[in-house]
């Protein structure tokens, strides 16, 4: 483990299939959370993938600057952490990042699913890594 500010309670928290809000370094433009699958590495850093194209990828080469909160879903107590830091894009992970995901986030014995699964590792993705510098975390 790194010395990531991550806490082993906010790690066992975000290693939960929940969705986490993503939102990059916007300058003059509003941010536009977006839902996202993300991985709590156990390096301390938070991992995602992406088409190279993407918005939030344009907005991440002009400043590699994101954050992301994650909250606890509807009927159970209140609680949210959130990570904020630099953004590095890696060319290699993405595709088994993804396939993690997708295990994570769907039933893949699901035909239709496993066809979703099978388009999204067909293209070209990159691997987004967070490196916190700042935690933010409630718990009710």
């Amino acid at each position: 483990m790194s010395d990531s500010p991550l806490t082993p309670d906010d790690l066992e928290f975000l290693r939960r299939p929940l969705h986490g809000f993503l939102t990059v370094a916007a300058g003059p433009v509003p941010p536009q959370p977006r839902p996202v699958w993300f991985e709590a590495a156990d390096d301390g850093t938070i991992q995602l993938f992406s088409l190279p194209d993407s918005p939030k990828m344009r907005q991440l080469r002009r400043d590699p600057r994101a954050s992301i909160v994650v909250a606890a879903p509807v009927g159970e107590r209140e609680r949210w952490v959130s990570v904020a830091g630099r953004v590095t894009v890696e060319p290699d992970g993405a595709h088994e990042l993804s396939r993690r995901l997708a295990a994570r986030y769907w039933d893949l014995d699901d035909p239709t699913r496993a066809a979703q699964l099978a388009e999204i590792v067909a293209g070209e993705l990159v691997r987004i890594v967070i490196h916190p510098e700042t935690v933010g975390r409630y718990h009710y």
